[in-house]
């Protein structure tokens, strides 16, 4: 990232932090929101007030939001991808195309 963006100044569990970003204010505000939402949820269910593992938990319940999220996107992406190939099969079948392979002269 370039040092041509802007500092946004967020407050996340008490915490004020400098976040230089080309991002917009408000997006950064809001990620920082989420943040700290994840680390209250993460201090609630812990025993101690390190902060440092309150952060660990936080990131790892973030991660696999994270990972959660890619793998469903992955498999809506392969339903579509297997339905269209259905579909495009289909059709050649009802107009009684059959599938062609197009080379080219490389030359």
């Amino acid at each position: 990232m370039s040092q041509n963006g802007r500092v946004v100044t967020v407050d996340v569990q008490g915490q004020k932090y400098a976040v230089r970003s080309e991002l917009e204010p408000s997006y950064i505000a809001e990620l920082a929101n989420y943040i700290d939402q994840k680390m209250q949820l993460a201090a609630s269910e812990l025993t101690t007030a390190d902060g440092v593992r309150v952060a660990v938990i936080a990131a790892m319940n973030v991660a696999d939001e994270l990972f959660r999220t890619r793998a469903a996107h992955d498999g809506v992406e392969r339903r579509v991808l297997d339905r269209t190939t259905e579909i495009e099969r289909l059709v050649d079948a009802a107009l009684g195309n059959t599938p062609t392979v197009r080379i080219e002269n490389a030359g």
